[in-house]
């Protein structure tokens, strides 16, 4: 009896996985139509701002990758820090000798605002921007020789008809991103979770909801104006998704969100597989708290961990194994046409082999990030409630 109950329900969560798999493979195609639209020159003065802590892997390349920017128009770097004994310093330092002919600016933040210290810097930084345009994006984000001049031109992207009330501006604009992995079993499941499971995820909401409603750590890019409007970034100072706040509350004071076809590369760590577990189940709580209803329906999008157990609940039976493949095939489409197609990595192709297991992983990662409120966040321990963090002893 329960090998036949466990089979009927692993049989419907199989096929809405399926079905999941489906409505993501056509929110890729739509994505892709939208990213070969051609955009509107648009290159006004910006500012980008780098919350650093810490040493990063490849650092200095990343830093280096924001001043060799084909764009037009005037541009200047912010880097923050809470201390200038941030080993990072020598970095910063570093470049502002190897690039002398752009403004870089290295600001301390000794204040602790909040629990965020990234939010905390960004909140001491904003008033040494000169610029009506900001893009903040994390220390670890290599990007493009065209990273600005496409970043920027996605604020001209035509939004179609707009509902009723809508201010019809673009104020946020956000990028897609795929993680460069080191050699551990840990990193590469990491790596393949952001381009095959999470942008198909972000790809998806895009199109079910007419547009994305957050941001992407990966690249936040604000207008003054809107950012102004939501209040800076100091109510965002205790707030673990602070990417997705952001988007969030722009969109609701009227403003929309576009995500670019422009696809950056941040670096994995070396996971052991004790790191990623952690560093997934505080990622999973914070999107809990984030997008609640949204997060509870990744049952149904777990198709090929639940066609598995749907194999074994069967006994291997004819029927399971059928649906087994019928679900492989779609999550393999889906894996390829995001990860490769779209995100361009390469490594998809190479780290294949890990997908089953890595999505086996995710479902138990969902479920037991429902067990708690505590998340470990750079060494420190802290309590999540309502998206916020709250440190403990």
């Amino acid at each position: 009896m329960l090998s036949t109950v466990v089979g009927t329900v692993t049989t419907l969560l199989s096929l809405a996985g399926f079905g999941y798999y489906l409505v993501a493979l056509w929110s890729a195609r739509s994505f892709g139509r939208a990213a070969r639209a051609p955009l509107q020159p648009f290159e006004p003065p910006v500012t980008i701002f780098k919350p650093v802590k810490g040493i990063d892997p490849e650092m200095y390349e990343s830093f280096a990758s924001h001043c060799r920017q084909q764009y037009g128009g005037e541009y200047e770097l912010i880097f923050g820090v809470t201390s200038l004994d941030d080993p990072a310093v020598a970095a910063i330092y570093r470049l502002q000798r190897e690039f002398p002919q752009h403004a870089i600016l290295l600001v301390e933040c000794p204040q602790a605002l909040g629990a965020s210290g990234k939010v905390s810097n960004l909140a001491q930084m904003l008033p040494h921007a000169h610029h009506p345009y900001i893009v903040v994006n994390d220390s670890d984000i290599t990007v493009s020789p065209h990273y600005l001049r496409r970043v920027l031109g996605a604020f001209t992207t035509p939004l179609g008809k707009l509902p009723v009330g809508r201010l019809g501006r673009i104020g946020l604009v956000t990028a897609p991103y795929f993680g460069r992995a080191h050699q551990t079993v840990g990193s590469k499941m990491e790596a393949l979770g952001i381009s095959t499971d999470f942008m198909a995820g972000v790809l998806t909401a895009r199109m079910l909801e007419g547009g994305i409603r957050f941001g992407l750590g990966s690249t936040m890019a604000i207008s003054r104006e809107a950012l102004d409007a939501v209040g800076g970034f100091l109510p965002l100072v205790n707030y673990l998704a602070d990417d997705y706040e952001l988007g969030a509350r722009i969109h609701a004071a009227g403003y929309e969100v576009a995500l670019t076809a422009e696809v950056v590369e941040t670096y994995v760590p070396a996971y052991t597989f004790s790191d990623f577990l952690a560093h997934q189940i505080r990622w999973s709580r914070s999107t809990r708290d984030s997008r609640k209803w949204g997060y509870a329906g990744l049952v149904f999008t777990f198709g090929l961990s639940w066609s598995f157990f749907n194999l074994i609940a069967w006994g291997f039976g004819l029927p399971s194994i059928a649906l087994f493949v019928l679900v492989l095939v779609a999550r393999t489409a889906l894996a390829l046409s995001v990860g490769v197609g779209i995100v361009g990595d390469a490594q998809v192709l190479r780290d294949f082999w890990l997908l089953l297991p890595r999505d086996l992983v995710a479902i138990g990662v969902w479920a037991w990030s429902f067990a708690g409120d505590t998340v470990v966040w750079r060494g420190l321990k802290f309590s999540l409630k309502q998206g916020k963090l709250t440190p403990m002893a």
